[in-house]
């Protein structure tokens, strides 16, 4: 029997705050451990929580860029259950009245284009943190993580592939990132996400069993777990096994899937309603505010440098998936105008030199008019190609201008005839039987004296101009 997969996700995005959410405690990532913690976030008898109107506002701002409804009125809730990371053994989250509801995100995969209908995004505090001891029977908890404003992006089961979750997730966080309600840094926490995923005969509209995929640490991760447990139900279903309704955990070392915990129902958590918290009724004002507050999206942008800059699709969708790289593309040429060079430096050696040193784009210390007079140095003539390559990666690896390096090495092209054709006077005498061979129809024989005369000039002579003069003086007479 052939089987359908079926998948959704829920996404967990910490928001770009300054302080918690209903609490003062700061947000800042790695600070030494429970050094970020207060009353509030610990739990103590008699707190009371604050809600963070920033994180609220990012909140609403990321409903609206995802075509969400935004509720009349909202309200936080209580979801109970016990464990180690959550001191007030109840989690401040929302159930029936969420923020925003009944969205979509649209976006190209496997050769189609593919709308995600989404069931709701959420705020709720997040959990602390365990660490668990190797070669111990202990546990440590850290408690800074412990009321971090997080928002809950939830899709309807309406995915259908492990590449179409991928997809989905490499695209929601490049809108993300647009709108700049959170860093997205799956490394550091601040987007994790959870799967759950059935197995259907195809043809049958009933959802299978579901299990609940966790421990993903990158989107690389997710798709590859997807990918174990479709392999695991199938061959299951294919056994006439039952299919259990549980948490699993993903084995990245031994690539598999591993049983955590059945998994609970909504009333396993006996929700209720924060009575320490107001409702919260957004104005229409606050909303046209923020809809208006709203940048270009990636998929307009896209658009936009194909049509204005004359890239070509893949070109565009490289550069716009990341907002910072589309930025740094459209501030160069502002200085330099030749679009097409200008991207094919920034996919090409640029991107190279970022991964090998695994910096991001904005932790490089040269602006984007530094960069671009490179490229107009590489178009004058004023250095090669060949030199601008080192300088970039010496650029980015040591944090120089790239003119500043040029300038200190003494590297710009050396373009005076004079000068060069002294060095083609050298190689012409050190290589008689070289020009002989020139002069007998060996056109490779040319290429070899360039190289001399690059040789000479510690490779700053204008390759061109060293060729046409070669070409000229041997074609003048005796060698």
């Amino acid at each position: 029997m052939n089987y359908e997969t079926v998948i959704g996700l829920e996404v967990h995005v910490q928001l770009k705050t300054d302080t918690k959410l209903f609490c003062g405690c700061g947000t800042k990532f790695g600070k030494a451990p429970n050094t970020q913690a207060c009353p509030v976030c610990l739990g103590f008898p008699g707190v009371l929580p604050v809600i963070n109107k920033k994180a609220l506002f990012l909140s609403i701002k990321t409903g609206l860029a995802l075509g969400c409804s935004i509720s009349k009125l909202t309200r936080f809730d209580r979801k109970h259950y016990y464990y180690p990371d959550l001191p007030k053994n109840f989690q401040i989250s929302q159930y029936d009245r969420p923020l925003s509801q009944n969205g979509f995100l649209e976006f190209e995969t496997e050769g189609k284009v593919k709308t995600v209908p989404l069931k709701r995004i959420h705020l709720e505090e997040d959990a602390g943190k365990l660490i668990h001891q190797e070669n111990t029977n202990s546990s440590l908890v850290d408690y800074n993580r412990s009321g971090m404003p997080l928002m809950e992006i939830v899709t309807q089961p309406e995915i259908y592939s492990p590449q179409e979750a991928y997809d989905f997730l490499i695209n929601l966080r490049s809108i993300l990132e647009y709108i700049e309600v959170s860093d997205c840094n799956m490394e550091e926490g601040s987007l994790r996400c959870d799967a759950n995923i059935s197995l259907r005969p195809e043809g049958q509209s009933e959802l299978g069993t579901k299990t609940e995929l966790k421990n993903m640490n990158s989107f690389k991760a997710v798709r590859q777990a997807l990918e174990c447990e479709v392999e695991r139900q199938t061959e299951a279903l294919g056994d006439a096994k039952t299919i259990a309704q549980e948490t699993r955990l993903w084995d990245s070392e031994s690539a598999v899937t591993v049983s955590m915990r059945s998994k609970e129902e909504a009333h396993d958590y006996r929700y209720f309603p924060e009575p320490d918290l107001m409702p919260f009724l957004p104005s229409e004002a606050l909303i046209t505010e923020l809809r208006e507050s709203l940048p270009e999206m990636p998929r307009e942008r896209r658009a936009r440098f194909i049509s204005e800059y004359g890239l070509s699709a893949y070109d565009a969708a490289v550069l716009t998936a990341d907002k910072k790289l589309a930025d740094f593309f459209e501030d160069t040429i502002k200085s330099y105008k030749n679009a097409k060079t200008a991207v094919n430096w920034i996919m090409g050696d640029l991107t190279a030199s970022l991964t090998a040193t695994s910096l991001s784009i904005s932790a490089v210390s040269f602006k984007p008019k530094d960069f671009a007079e490179m490229l107009s140095m590489i178009e004058s003539g004023k250095i090669s190609g060949k030199m601008a390559k080192e300088v970039l990666k010496e650029a980015v690896e040591k944090g120089k201008n790239p003119a500043e390096i040029v300038k200190s090495k003494g590297l710009s092209q050396i373009t005076d005839e004079a000068a060069i054709s002294a060095a083609v006077e050298k190689a012409i005498a050190a290589n008689q039987s070289v020009v002989a061979d020139f002069k007998s129809g060996k056109d490779a024989a040319l290429t070899f004296l360039v190289g001399q005369i690059m040789k000479e000039t510690k490779g700053r002579a204008n390759p061109k101009l060293a060729g046409e003069l070669l070409r000229k003086r041997l074609a003048g007479g005796a060698g």
